[in-house]
């Protein structure tokens, strides 16, 4: 992703920003009322369809990681300043007792050299001060629900530490725990759990505290608090978003993201070697969309992640390129060459050698699977022009050592030949209905294609349905495609919808620190993905219509014809359905529908637009449809 534009494999365009388009574009032609005839022939092969198709693209941007997907509740656990002060902190006092908050240069580990300096000047069991945390835009407590946390202490004075979660509203405590402290003066890790009372109501609105009942000087850091994780992982993810993600069935994750990856210079990189091991050992460091990451999602919990989902990395290493125009290249590339050598190492060497040795000393004594490594990301913007000597030092030191991956290009190179290109295509609707068959006549014998980010971009801050029916278009054309575009990701995948929480509109799943829900374009990637064969068979219309699109796949083993059809006009669309081979039995119509192109799913309605199944009758022969106007329909047709 970029803040500007980008180019893909020999096409520039523009990622656009505006989601509004002039209504006229949208009226519908009188083409729209001309009946069609679709012809379809399941035994006609005409290409195969990448198994791996359809997956996932994240980075940390609009707090994917950071209050969204990573599951950590408190913000700013780790205390970083500004000119405010140590934001999202502050001093709680409870009727006579007494506390102020500064920064300390004093910190339990190399990597967090600082700390919260807490002096409590007043304080007794009914007068209790300490320090607040509000959390990201608030913190979700639901009934019955065990909270496990921990924090990193250097006490004088004070003897027990209370943790409490506590409602906005009411000020009712909804959780606590109690945490008798040392008395050595020595940096410790504490750590305790609590379980929220039964029947209250699950809310965003609470804040975490921290106090104590004695007087005296606390020093704190590395403050986590967890709710229940996916599969219970420790430094865990959120299991709704875990599971909306495994129901768009995904085979991959592009990872750890695009400009995340290169920073705006080379220390805002994302240094994989300091997002391993306890989080006591890792810096944090400054994201390029403006705010500091915690690195809790680092290289192994990226890897995790996988895992959990039963799909496969697309590791992205940095490739000597940042977004403010640094760059390297020669003997002064090589440590960044090495260093990627070493992150493969991690990813997938066993316990004998020094990263994987590493690796499962971080908990993970099992190689993971990789198939792919993608050097850098968008450096057509490296106006050096480097990118094509950099490619190729990395590529010749990467295929020394590890043969057997496919290497992912960012921008075209003349030194080196990449197994795969890696296109981004950000556009309106109306660009993406032009582009459907951008890639049907595209030479077969170079690279094959990763479609690496692209979103029709109209809707904030998740997409309308207008943008569901640019991504459905442009999806049949991958599809037809597929023979030569082996992976697409769409991107964003994540915002969190609080003011402030995003930094890129259109995004494909929203949520708040309680709820989340899927855009009307993450249902057009449920549906396309969940219903997808092998290989393309031979179809055809029997006149074009600019806003009538589908695709047809076979899967031979359940012997099963995949239809998507996409009406992008607003009046319904009479198809006759002409299709040899099919079985006696039940089709499924899997129908994804809205009055208005300009209707969306929000935070607040999540359900407004969602896939609706039916069945009808299959058979072959003719087959009467009428698709309704801002008509996204899935068939599922057994064969013969």
């Amino acid at each position: 992703m970029h803040k500007s534009i980008s180019l893909n494999h020999g096409l520039k365009k523009l990622a656009v920003t505006c989601a509004i388009l002039p209504i006229a574009l949208w009226h519908s032609s009188s083409v729209a009322q001309t009946p069609l005839r679709l012809t379809i022939d399941p035994s006609t092969r005409i290409a195969s369809v990448s198994p791996t198709l359809y997956g996932l693209m994240t980075e940390e941007i609009n707090f994917s990681y950071d209050g969204g997907l990573y599951a950590e509740m408190i913000r700013n656990r780790t205390f970083a300043k500004d000119w405010s002060g140590i934001p999202h902190w502050y001093v709680s006092e409870q009727r006579n007792g007494r506390a102020a908050i500064n920064a300390a240069a004093d910190g339990p580990s190399k990597a967090l050299p600082h700390s919260l300096k807490l002096i409590v000047t007043a304080a007794s069991p009914d007068d209790e001060a300490g320090v607040v945390n509000e959390g990201y835009w608030g913190m979700a407590v639901r009934p019955s629900t065990m909270y496990r946390g921990s924090f990193y202490a250097k006490t004088d004075g004070v003897q027990t530490a209370r943790i409490r979660l506590v409602s906005d509203r009411t000020g009712a405590t909804l959780a606590e725990a109690s945490v008798p402290l040392g008395k050595d003066g020595a940096w410790r890790q504490y750590r305790f759990q609590m379980t929220s009372k039964a029947g209250i109501e699950a809310t965003a609105a609470n804040h975490f505290v921290i106090s104590f009942d004695h007087p005296g000087t606390v020093l704190l850091q590395l403050v986590s608090l967890f709710p229940p994780t996916f599969h219970n992982r420790p430094n865990g993810n959120r299991p709704d978003l875990m599971r909306m993600m495994a129901a768009m069935h995904p085979h991959f994750l592009r990872l750890p993201g695009g400009n995340y990856l290169e920073g705006d210079t080379f220390k805002q990189r994302f240094n994989w070697k300091e997002t391993i091991g306890p989080l006591v050992d890792r810096p944090t460091h400054r994201s390029p969309w403006n705010y500091t990451s915690s690195d809790g999602m680092g290289l192994l919990e990226y890897m995790e992640w996988c895992e959990d989902l039963k799909i496969e990395p697309v590791l992205a290493v940095f490739a000597g390129y940042s977004l403010k125009g640094e760059h390297v290249t020669g003997a002064a590339l090589q440590p960044y060459v090495q260093d990627a050598l070493d992150e493969v190492e991690y990813v997938t060497g066993d316990s004998s050698t020094k990263w994987g040795a590493r690796r499962a000393q971080d908990g993970h004594p099992k190689p993971f699977s990789l198939h792919y490594i993608e050097i850098g990301n968008e450096d057509e913007f490296d106006r050096s022009g480097s990118y094509d000597q950099r490619f190729t030092q990395f590529a010749k030191a990467i295929r020394a050592r590890y043969p057997q991956y496919k290497l992912i290009a960012t921008a075209p190179v003349k030194s080196s030949v990449p197994d795969v290109v890696d296109d981004h295509f950000y556009k309106t609707a109306d660009e993406f209905f032009a582009m459907v068959h951008h890639y049907d006549d595209a030479p077969r014998n170079g690279p094959k294609i990763f479609v690496g980010e692209w979103a029709t971009r109209m809707g904030s801050p998740t997409p309308n349905f207008a943008a569901a029916l640019g991504d459905a278009a442009w999806m049949t054309g991958m599809e037809r495609n597929s023979d030569l575009i082996v992976m697409a990701s769409y991107a964003p995948l994540f915002v969190n919808v609080n003011p402030g929480g995003m930094q890129w509109s259109s995004d494909l799943i929203g949520y708040d620190v309680l709820r989340a829900y899927g855009s009307p374009s993450y249902w057009a990637q449920v549906l396309f993905a969940g219903h997808l064969g092998d290989h393309t068979v031979k179809a055809s219309v029997d006149h074009k219509d600019d806003r009538f699109f589908f695709s047809a796949t076979v899967s031979p083993n359940n012997k099963m014809l995949f239809l998507k059809l996409v009406n992008a006009s607003d009046r319904a669309r009479k198809v006759t359905l002409s299709i040899a081979g099919v079985a006696k039995g039940q089709a499924e119509i899997n129908s994804l529908h809205a009055a208005s192109r300009w209707a969306t799913n929000s935070i607040n309605q999540p359900d407004a637009i969602r896939p609706v199944s039916s069945h009808i009758e299959a058979r072959s022969g003719d087959w009467p449809l009428t698709l309704s106007g801002n008509m996204i329909e899935v068939l599922d047709i057994p064969l013969q």
